[in-house]
């Protein structure tokens, strides 16, 4: 008598909206660079920001000119201990009920995986904080002791989020997966779970993130 073969299961949580409460990487500009700078360069970015906004522009390349503008050169060393500040502030805006469901999963046995466009810079310490078993998010390039203000295999979003989970993973179709995200840019990660929850851990939602 041949078993069926049972599946690993994989959890696939977003951070920013999903486990957070709210964005949490321009806090992180604030926090390293002071807001009279970040200001100064998202002002003249303004224009492309509204496109994005708009669904005129790219979100990734908008992204990309912020970090350019404000990560290049800067050394590794001053702007490391920026990241462990900066998820200790993140501890107090988790969702309590993101918190269980996590829980839960981690009682099941399920591999739990965080999957975010958000820096690791901050979020290798909240992923180990929270005892995630993988984290695939946005890394900075760097060149020497500096940043080249370019990120290192793009942005954590959209269709790439499904790619790092691929990379991470092997075939994703030989998985059982719970996929929980709060934006467009989690839609792909969403399409390809068995169990998709879209802004859930709020009072409306699509998925009960409790079943």
């Amino acid at each position: 008598m041949t078993h069926p073969r049972v599946r690993k299961i994989v959890a696939a949580f977003d951070f920013d909206g999903t486990i957070s409460t709210r964005d949490t990487f321009l806090p992180f500009l604030f926090r390293v660079f002071g807001w009279s700078r970040v200001l100064r360069v998202l002002i003249p970015l303004t224009g492309d920001g509204l496109r994005v906004l708009l669904g005129r522009a790219s979100r990734d390349a908008f992204k990309a000119r912020l970090i350019e503008r404000l990560f290049t050169g800067a050394p590794v060393s001053t702007i490391t201990p920026h990241g462990l500040r900066h998820a200790e502030a993140v501890r107090r805006i988790l969702r309590p009920q993101a918190l269980e469901r996590i829980e839960w999963h981690r009682a099941q046995g399920h591999r739990l995986v965080m999957v975010s466009a958000s820096l690791e810079l901050y979020l290798c310490y909240v992923a180990a904080y929270l005892r995630f078993d993988d984290l695939l998010c946005t890394q900075l390039g760097e060149e020497g002791a500096c940043f080249d203000g370019r990120m290192a295999g793009g942005n954590c979003r959209g269709p790439e989020k499904v790619k790092r989970l691929e990379g991470l993973l092997g075939d994703l179709s030989e998985l059982e997966i719970y996929a929980y995200g709060d934006s467009d840019g989690d839609r792909e990660m969403l399409d390809i779970a068995q169990h998709p929850f879209y802004q859930p851990f709020r009072d409306k939602q699509t998925g009960t993130a409790g079943s």
